[in-house]
């Protein structure tokens, strides 16, 4: 049991689950789009979000740590070398303006884990963009929106009209309703200049704006030209599901609570309009 605790425990730490999270997400807009199949473009995105996400959570430890590093942590860095190397091959088989998307996000995530920003901006001295009090969960939706939503389709070359914009918008709410679960779990860890959205508005309210994006949400679903009753049914299904997380959401939710089942959805989300389509 304690090596299969070992094995789940690295899945999770090394960005292997949520890596499969924007994979789903990033195959659901295809769906949508009635786009085939694209290796190269959801293989990026999975190898690309292990890269992202382990730079960003480690990049500290390896700083000031790197000759006392734990054997675990050198583990996730060889395997994320792995990764970078494995993305870097998806990368230059997408095209060209696709790349240009790319390099915008690449720069987003590059600036917030390194310390760029004049301390008197900040409550500390990690001066990146995560220490600007309330942006956090902001930056992340956006680039998860853009990463699993615009990038697809501008390699498939869909024009961007008013469904992909909608598409978008739902994208953001989705990502900002499956953080807040993560921002309520945090509250006795967080600095509170960090500004987080519980700490601004309190865990009640915290609660009502989740449902509140998870009405817009599936409400988006009806402006859209193209909806089929699959994308419905597997919207209604998987907010139903998300309101229920959210609301059972807690300070003191277990290791696995956020980590596993909440970043589960999306790929719940995938799972789920197969089975409907």
């Amino acid at each position: 049991m304690k090596f299969l605790k070992r094995v789940f425990d690295f899945y999770l730490n090394s960005s292997i689950h949520v890596a499969l999270s924007a994979f789903a997400l990033t195959w659901l807009t295809l769906i949508q789009y009635n786009l085939s199949y694209d290796k190269n473009v959801l293989y990026f995105v999975f190898f690309a979000s292990i890269t992202g996400y382990n730079f960003v959570k480690y990049f500290g430890v390896a700083k000031f740590h790197h000759r006392s590093l734990a054997s675990w942590l050198k583990v996730i860095q060889v395997f994320s070398l792995l990764a970078f190397l494995i993305m870097c091959y998806y990368l230059f088989q997408l095209k060209l303006l696709t790349l240009l998307y790319i390099g915008s996000l690449g720069i987003v995530t590059f600036l917030y884990a390194i310390p760029f920003i004049p301390k008197k901006y900040l409550f500390d001295e990690q001066q990146n963009l995560r220490e600007i009090g309330g942006l956090k969960v902001y930056v992340i939706a956006l680039v998860w929106m853009f990463t699993t939503v615009i990038l697809p389709l501008v390699e498939n070359e869909v024009t961007i009209n008013t469904d992909v914009i909608l598409t978008s918008v739902q994208r953001f709410c989705f990502v900002i309703v499956l953080m807040l679960p993560f921002e309520i779990r945090d509250l006795n860890y967080d600095n509170l200049k960090l500004a987080t959205i519980p700490q601004r508005i309190g865990l009640k309210r915290t609660k009502i704006l989740g449902v509140l994006l998870l009405m817009l949400f599936f409400m988006l679903e009806y402006l859209r030209d193209e909806f089929s009753s699959a994308s419905i049914v597997s919207t209604l299904l998987i907010v139903f599901i998300a309101l229920l997380f959210l609301v059972f959401s807690n300070k003191n939710q277990s290791k696995y609570y956020s980590a596993f089942f909440v970043e589960s959805l999306p790929i719940l989300w995938l799972i789920v309009l197969q089975l409907f389509s």
